[in-house]
């Protein structure tokens, strides 16, 4: 919905710099190029840009209640406001616009703090207590919305991106040794870690309150809890499991259909969008919606067969762009810029294309299906949980001993295993570190402590712990972020996930395990919901997927600017990875045919130019020990 950016300061004897608030928030403004607002006071200092999506012409923020004692700005959508509206009129609240977020204020007034467990939405809110002299910090359960903070001078910097905040003069962007250990290690950055030194990212579920004499320390007020084993629901039919699904599901794309401009769906031709694709038309069957769709010049990871036949099947109007591999180069820089951080692939790109392809044609929001596999089982990891497949070695062999205590201490448990073998990536990124950052490397290696709260893997099923840590590690910090936020809002799009819908979640916490997977078929309960919606040809489909042309196609090309990115005397001045290490990675991947298989390993060279690009466009030093 827009950009959000302030500074707040426990005195009052703080002066804001109206011209630096101003600055923050036109870094932001491809978040919210419609309107603007802001609001300054003693100590406190609201920056907006907004993105007009609902009540277009009073719902401009910032928002107050009716005598001006709280005041709040929002970046997002609160699905459930009209019933939360009608209880705040009943009990004496008034409200002057029609918009959303303008429940926020109220809903303060009446339950303080965790007043944001009770919204369904997306958001990352900042609100001001006048009487309290306090500021509210939250950010959605899922982490949808991001916002980002830091500390200088005393006060408390905050912003959608982080990007405002080095606007602000006294934010000096250095490197966070652990932000670049967790994206070699994880599938992305894990709040609160960013890439920068001292600039925390609020963590889903969370808000921070910021109040003189008081710890300004981040709350959990919601938290993904799987039954433990022995506790779960007695087990109904399995349509009982459906149904529920397809209702919650319904709901869920009826609120995100709420809107004052044209809202589209992407396509991928999968289960997932093609599902909500359906579910749009049922809940608007007089609307024939937009679809959005990429396609490529190569037959293998092409999918505009199955998007055309969706797109026909649906009645959409569809809108499809080809993505050609040269302009993974041309685009990937502004990839970096957006994300805020080293990209593992060069998928980015390809998003980028499709949400200019959706403003293109005059949409501000758009659905996916982003959050079914993570909810659903829809993995391949899921499937070898299923099956009772573990990685391992001989019970009684050294490495897989000092393994098993590797993951004793970052999972709780042992016998969990995702995504890899940790120990030897260990000895791998000591390889690839320089020489200043290798001898640091216990200081800040990523698996060194819980990034996570491991009370909720224990005495779970596999399958809902995996997907605990897919929450964690993989869609909120990761694909929702650098792969959803940062890609569509650069081009003005919002994207909204009916899958991520809290009521849904709720529910989907509750489907046994079995259910998940069934016969070695991934997201079996939502098959059977897509059986209603979809031809066979669909809803059976086994998951594409997708991999997009990665640092050998880059090399191939011989393009100058990757070439001075990895030139072996700019890596040493930089200090952060081992030249000669840099160089045996480049020789191995420049020759004809040369394949990375992403499923089992990382693309290290491709995090190397990506966090090239972030030293270039972010002004940052080089490493000094």
């Amino acid at each position: 919905m827009c950009g959000i950016a302030g500074v707040f300061s426990s005195s009052k004897d703080f002066r804001v710099d109206e011209s630096t608030l101003h600055s923050m928030a036109r870094r932001l403004v491809h978040r919210g190029p419609d309107e603007s607002g802001d609001f300054i006071d003693a100590g406190i200092g609201f920056g907006f840009t907004r993105l007009a999506i609902i009540d277009l012409a009073t719902g401009n923020q910032p928002h107050s209640n009716e005598d001006g004692s709280v005041v709040s700005i929002c970046n997002g959508e609160i699905y459930n406001f009209k019933e939360l509206r009608e209880d705040l009129e009943q009990r004496g609240h008034r409200f002057r616009t029609r918009c959303d977020v303008e429940i926020i204020v109220h809903l303060y007034e009446e339950y303080g703090p965790g007043c944001v467990s009770r919204l369904n939405g997306q958001f990352a809110i900042a609100l001001y207590d006048r009487t309290r002299h306090a500021l509210l910090l939250a950010r959605d359960h899922v982490g949808i919305a991001p916002l980002f903070h830091t500390r200088i001078e005393g006060a408390v910097l905050f912003a959608s991106e982080i990007k405002a905040l080095l606007a602000h003069p006294a934010v000096r962007p250095t490197i966070d040794p652990a932000g670049l250990d967790q994206i070699l290690t994880f599938p992305g950055l894990v709040s609160p870690t960013t890439m920068f030194a001292g600039i925390e990212a609020l963590p889903p579920g969370h808000y921070l309150y910021v109040e003189a004499g008081r710890p300004a320390i981040p709350t959990c007020y919601w938290d993904l809890d799987y039954p433990e084993l022995g506790e779960a629901d007695p087990v109904r039919p399995d349509s009982y499991y459906s149904e529920r699904v397809e209702d919650l599901l319904l709901t869920a794309v009826r609120r995100r259909l709420n809107a004052d401009v044209p809202v589209g769906f992407y396509l991928s031709g999968g289960l997932d969008s093609s599902l909500i694709g359906a579910m749009t038309r049922v809940v608007q069957p007089q609307q024939r919606l937009h679809s959005f769709s990429i396609t490529f010049p190569e037959a293998d990871i092409d999918e505009r067969r199955y998007q055309r036949a969706m797109a026909d099947h649906l009645g959409s109007l569809h809108h499809e762009a080809e993505f050609t591999p040269d302009e993974i180069a041309d685009r990937l820089r502004r990839a970096v810029i957006c994300a805020e951080t080293p990209l593992k692939e060069s998928y980015n790109t390809c998003s980028l294309a499709l949400s200019a392809l959706a403003r293109e044609s005059g949409h501000k929001v758009i659905l996916t299906g982003e959050g079914a596999d993570e909810l659903f089982a829809g993995y391949v990891g899921y499937r070898l949980d299923a099956t009772g497949a573990r990685s391992g070695g001989a019970p009684d062999d050294i490495e897989t001993m000092l393994e098993d205590e590797l993951r004793q201490h970052l999972w709780g448990q042992s016998d969990f295993f995702y995504d890899r073998d940790y120990l030897p990536l260990r000895e791998v990124k000591a390889s690839l570190y320089s020489e200043a950052l290798a001898v640091r490397q216990s200081d800040f290696e990523a698996t060194r402590q819980p990034v996570i709260d491991t009370a909720r893997l224990r005495n779970r099923h596999p399958l809902h712990q995996r997907s605990y840590v897919d929450f964690k590690l993989r869609l909120s910090d990761h694909l929702l972020a650098d792969h959803g936020d940062r890609v569509t809002y650069a081009n003005s799009i919002e994207a909204r996930y009916p899958f991520l819908d809290i009521d849904l979640i709720a529910f989907a916490r509750t489907i046994p395990p079995e259910l998940l997977i069934r016969n070695s078929t991934e997201k079996y309960v939502l098959r059977q919901v897509a059986g209603k919606y979809l031809p066979d040809t669909v809803a059976k489909r086994e998951k594409f997927g997708f991999v997009a042309p990665g640092s050998p196609y880059l090399l191939a090309r011989n393009i100058d600017w990757i070439n001075d990115i990895l030139d072996p005397s700019r890596i040493k001045r930089q200090n952060y990875f081992n030249p000669e290490a840099v160089e045996r990675l480049r020789s191995r991947f420049n020759t004809n045919g040369a394949r990375i298989n992403t499923t089992f390993e990382s693309d290290f060279l491709m995090i190397i130019i990506t966090f090239g690009i972030l030293l270039d466009e972010f002004s940052v030093p080089d490493f000094s020990s």
